[in-house]
């Protein structure tokens, strides 16, 4: 199992091994035929139409790619889930509404016993947020110090 999702999480789209010609501003590429008893056939696609599919699978910096399977995937999960609980002999779990209202620092508290509204150093007074402060396209750069 950890090898199939780990071919979805860490790895590139296409791996060196299934390149098979790059040749004439063509590339060629061996690929699973899932509809045909996934028969391992090739294919020759315009080296820009081969970059555009590729950079389809690139997410942006900071993402990581997962892919759900199985009973949870999303097209069914709702009917599984619901079949699941049936043979269980359980039921639907209701929505808790007061904890769909609550600010997340409320209900770190409740389930950690330490609160993120008061200051970490004097433990004294209550946290508020005044402003978020935009990242600096520079990262380079130091940190500005607080001279107050």
């Amino acid at each position: 199992m950890l090898d199939y999702v780990g071919r979805y999480t860490h790895r590139v789209a296409i791996s060196n091994n299934r390149l098979l010609d790059i040749a004439e501003g063509k590339v060629s590429f061996c690929y699973k035929d899932y509809r045909h008893e996934a028969q391992q056939k090739t294919m020759t696609l315009q080296a820009e139409e081969f970059i555009r599919r590729f950079l389809l699978h690139v997410l942006p910096e900071g993402f990581q790619r997962i892919r759900y399977y199985g009973f949870l995937a999303n097209p069914y999960r709702q009917q599984k889930l619901a079949r699941c609980r049936d043979l269980l002999g359980t039921s639907q779990p209701e929505p808790a509404a007061s904890k769909v209202n609550k600010d997340y620092r409320d209900r770190y508290e409740e389930l950690t016993g330490s609160t993120l509204w008061q200051c970490p150093v004097c433990h004294q007074g209550r946290m508020l947020m005044i402003e978020i402060l935009p990242r600096s396209p520079h990262r380079h750069l130091a940190p500005i110090k607080d001279t107050s």
